[in-house]
């Protein structure tokens, strides 16, 4: 059947480390939050309640790149210390050669996380790009940055990285109202709100007087019925008022996350920017807009200051998007979705072929009818610095103590499996513990649901062509009588 609204071009903004709390829209943000331009998205558009675009940066931009997961992105390494990653772009092509191979112009902005392969005239007809994966040669995040254009030897851009990345994609759409009849796909990629959270400097005075945050139930160990690792992970400590504060630093967490939330400020600031340089260009409504990050981020969640895990406070992260006659204004759809899902919807939308196997689904049916049935299973998974055939071996840590992990989100129900052996698993009923407080894996009664759970995750690596599906370490299946007891 013919699509009725076929957008013309793509914006694709993809932000760094932003939670779905930080976006007023959303239930879950503080009450003094306020993202104005992001929330008109959210009034002309659909908002995804359950997205998991990946679990940190560098996998989620490959994941776009490709459509496939971690363990599908197949020759990407480290052949050096991190960063420094490389891949042969003969064994791992990216789509967006394919979409430029049909007539598309294409542009990148901003952050780039996948090697020293740019592209720039393969995949991009456009690119503003800051490096992360050279360092040395790129700067850090935020200021005193270099960034290759064209394709160019990265060069000195001075200012703030969010108002540059806004000012580059501007260039770019005064480059395409110049070319009206040429459709385009831009991917923005702002650096925000990562690490170290540098606010604007206009904005250190936004959100003044700020309450005291609420202190997360679990922010401190021992989460006795969670893995082991959880049981005495944490980067928090109780100072003498009471208040959560890093152990490191002996900032409160109602400090860092004012300063956090600032740095969204410069942020939204600049989708406002965009979107209004369309609406002058009059490709607004022609042009499928999707705001999204590559993860979320915990601020004291399960006793994280960190992504990486598979709780919703670390990786869920906000998903909008807009396009009038093809998605209904002011709705919300709870389906969950992940990052993997996007390259298959882009390329329906429109009208290629999938170039190859790509891992994730076809959201277009959400787009048009948000509230329409969705069986899929959405499979999740975070092998740290390894991907491809390198996750092959099915175990290894993740980062500072926490394990590889597979996960599988159905309906209201997430399962969580920890690639260490002998580990229990987790199995959490979202509707009732949306914070993920109580490991129904524990309960007898639920043995089943996880039996079925863990089958259905294998199924999904299978289907995904997965290496590690038989290298998968055994797990070990208690009560909390049995876990509390020392069984």
């Amino acid at each position: 059947m013919e699509q009725a609204n076929r957008p013309r071009n793509i914006l694709y903004i993809f932000t760094d480390d932003q939670s779905y709390r930080t976006v007023s829209c959303y239930p879950g943000a503080h009450p003094w939050v306020n993202t104005p331009n992001i929330d008109r998205l959210a009034r002309e558009g659909v908002r995804f309640s359950n997205c998991y675009t990946g679990a940190w940066c560098a996998p989620s931009r490959a994941t776009f790149l490709t459509g496939k997961l971690q363990h599908g992105i197949t020759s990407m390494h480290l052949p050096s210390q991190y960063p420094n990653y490389v891949r042969d772009p003969e064994r791992c092509p990216y789509w967006l050669e394919n979409l430029r191979d049909n007539g598309w112009h294409t542009g990148i902005v901003g952050k780039w996380h996948t090697g020293p392969d740019h592209g720039h005239g393969r995949y991009w007809d456009f690119s503003a790009i800051w490096d992360h994966s050279q360092p040395k040669a790129y700067g850090p995040y935020y200021t005193n940055q270099s960034m290759s254009i064209n394709g160019a030897p990265p060069e000195p851009v001075g200012g703030y990285s969010t108002d540059n990345y806004t000012n580059y994609a501007l260039d770019f759409l005064r480059g395409r109202a110049a070319d009206p009849d040429q459709p385009w796909l831009l991917w923005l990629c702002y650096d925000a709100v990562h690490g170290p959270w540098t606010v604007a400097d206009r904005h250190h005075e936004e959100y003044p007087d700020v309450p005291q945050v609420p202190t997360p139930e679990d922010i401190y160990p021992p989460r006795p019925t969670k893995a082991a690792h959880m049981r005495v992970y944490g980067v928090w400590r109780e100072d003498d008022h009471g208040r959560p504060v890093g152990i490191q630093d002996g900032r409160t967490l109602t400090d860092w996350e004012q300063q956090y939330n600032r740095a969204v400020r410069a942020l939204d600031e600049g989708v406002g920017k965009v979107i209004g340089a369309l609406e002058d260009m009059g490709q607004l409504d022609d042009t499928l807009v999707v705001f999204t990050s590559d993860q979320g981020f915990a601020w004291g969640q399960h006793g994280f200051r960190h992504k990486m895990a598979p709780y919703d406070a670390n990786i869920k992260a906000p998903m909008i998007m807009r396009l009038p006659g093809l998605i209904p204004a002011a709705t919300v759809c709870d389906a969950p979705i992940g990052g993997h899902d996007i390259p298959p919807t882009f390329l329906s939308q429109v009208g290629m072929d999938l170039p190859w196997k790509m891992h994730g689904q076809d959201l277009s049916p959400l787009l048009s009818e948000p509230d329409a049935e969705w069986d899929y299973p959405l499979l999740m998974e975070n092998t740290r610095y390894n991907f491809g055939e390198y996750t092959d071996i099915g175990c290894g840590e993740a980062e500072n103590g926490l394990p590889w992990w597979v996960s599988l989100r159905v309906g209201k129900h997430k399962y969580i499996r920890w690639l260490v052996p002998g580990e229990i698993e987790e199995l959490y009923d979202l509707e009732s513990d949306p914070e993920e407080l109580e490991n129904l894996a524990l309960e007898s009664a639920y043995h089943e649901l996880l039996a079925q759970l863990r089958q259905r995750t294998i199924n999904e690596l299978r289907r995904t062509d997965a290496g590690m599906v038989d290298n998968l370490p055994p797990v070990m299946v208690l009560t909390k009588d049995q876990l509390l007891g020392g069984v």
